[in-house]
């Protein structure tokens, strides 16, 4: 890290929250049973020929009045959507189908790499359900969204995007450099720098910007960067952290999921 500081405390989470190392597995089994619920209206289908190019879609009773896409985060190198299929109950409720892709993680790929590989997701799930697109995403996640709306990414349908809910985002790659996951990620200064949302124009789009006031604070500090780049809404909801902040997605009444699906 050429001396600079070690950052890589400031980006932990686990071990800054209460029971931090259960909630995958807690995660892993709601999203099970929920999987088991729907039954057949929940399938996995290919965007790719990669081993990890596909998503998983979970269609409304009725017409879908739209698709809402969920990324997963995990600083992207680890997981994969079937710990949060059950998030997709808060929009499924209110009529929407929900996604939620996969992607190949660092280091076997860059993370520019994945963010191209997003935008295929993207088109092809919007290719297999018709009406309006809403992407939201959680920490790598709200980078991964976030990114497809900036010009350099190829999106063909990025026209029917109406709204981005980037949740928890990490917005500004560089910070990333001096920490020990970079040794993964493989980050170089420009790949740094191009992969930063906050460095991307104001998009078009309307942009909510989501994140808990009980997070680390380099998480606070990165949605607030974002919201400010892009003049965006900002919401910081209180007392819940950087795994607890996506729970509300679950629930249809909810202020997140209306956010997400507002007219």
């Amino acid at each position: 890290m050429s001396g600079l500081p070690d950052l890589s405390d400031d980006y932990v989470n686990a071990d800054y929250i209460p029971g931090g190392a259960d909630y995958p597995a807690r995660w892993a089994a709601e999203a099970a049973a929920f999987r088991e619920g729907l039954g057949a209206r929940f399938t996995r289908h290919a965007y790719g020929p990669g081993a990890r190019e596909w998503f998983d879609l979970a269609l409304p009773e009725g017409a879908a009045e739209g698709v809402l896409i969920f990324v997963h985060g995990g600083y992207w190198k680890a997981f994969d959507p079937t710990l949060w299929s059950h998030l997709a109950a808060g929009p499924l409720a209110r009529g929407w189908a929900v996604a939620l892709p996969c992607y190949d993680l660092c280091p076997d790929v860059r993370i520019s790499q994945i963010t191209a590989q997003v935008a295929r997701a993207v088109t092809e799930i919007a290719g297999a359900v018709p009406g309006p697109v809403v992407l939201a995403g959680h920490s790598a996640g709200g980078h991964l969204v976030a990114r497809m709306l900036c010009p350099d990414v190829v999106l063909p349908v990025r026209g029917r995007v109406v709204r981005v809910v980037s949740i928890s985002p990490l917005a500004d790659l560089r910070p990333l450099l001096q920490t020990g996951m970079n040794a993964t990620l493989r980050l170089d200064a420009p790949e740094a720098r191009a992969e930063s949302p906050v460095f991307c124009p104001q998009p078009q789009v309307p942009v909510t910007v989501w994140v808990g006031a009980a997070e680390r604070p380099v998480f606070v500090a990165q949605a607030r960067a974002l919201a400010a780049a892009w003049n965006a809404g900002l919401v910081v909801a209180a007392e819940r952290h950087h795994f607890d902040v996506i729970a509300e997605m679950a629930s249809p009444q909810s202020k997140l999921v209306t956010v997400m699906l507002a007219d």
